[in-house]
């Protein structure tokens, strides 16, 4: 689904605000996206606190990243780019950096973790039912966004991936066919991630 350069903002400096209040932007971390009527990619400007964007917050890159306006583009835009490229259906892409998220990717050597058995799974578009089991690819971070992208792709184009990933020490990353839901699946793999943590800890504790 894709929306005006107007809305695109205006929805954009909201989820940054959603966002923010939960604490997964804090500093200038993070980047959002959303693709556009003409073709385009609404995208956050590098170095901006997403819980106080304002218009000037947010410029336009076409699908190889090259600028239609001011503005300097996150660092991270060919990661937008290239899960606009791998899936057409998608219009928006939300990247968050929650303690818990970046916590569980440093506490694993592992490329992935099951989500399995939450009720939440049904966020996922697809998803009908609980009784059900995802996984969730975690990629090692680098500078050189290039790399990153040919180490996730794989697992992005499993049958029945999810439309997230983590990179690891870094954040998670999540998109959806609007912004709304692609809030919706950062969210609901948000929760999922502190309820596996929370899980964990309490299965220490009482076997102490």
């Amino acid at each position: 689904m894709t929306m005006s350069y107007e809305q695109a903002v205006a929805a954009l400096i909201e989820a940054g605000r959603r966002l923010d209040a939960r604490g997964w932007a804090p500093a200038t971390s993070g980047n959002y996206s959303a693709r556009l009527d003409d073709g385009s990619v609404a995208l956050t400007v590098s170095g901006r606190h997403k819980g106080r964007l304002t218009g000037d917050g947010i410029m336009r890159v076409d699908l190889d990243g090259r600028p239609l306006t001011a503005g300097k583009p996150s660092a991270e835009t060919d990661l937008h780019l290239a899960l606009y490229r791998l899936f057409p259906e998608a219009g928006a892409v939300l990247h968050g950096h929650s303690p818990q998220a970046v916590g569980l990717s440093r506490a694993t050597e592992a490329d992935g973790i099951t989500l399995a058995g939450h009720e939440m799974l049904k966020a996922y578009p697809g998803h009908t039912t609980h009784a059900a089991e995802v996984r969730l690819p975690i990629v090692d971070n680098s500078q050189d966004m290039a790399v990153i992208e040919a180490a996730i792709r794989p697992a992005l184009l499993v049958p029945g991936a999810i439309p997230a990933y983590l990179i690891r020490s870094h954040g998670l990353y999540a998109w959806g066919k609007d912004v709304d839901e692609a809030e919706r699946v950062l969210e609901a793999t948000e929760w999922m991630i502190a309820a596996e943590l929370a899980e964990a800890s309490f299965r220490r504790a009482w076997t102490r």
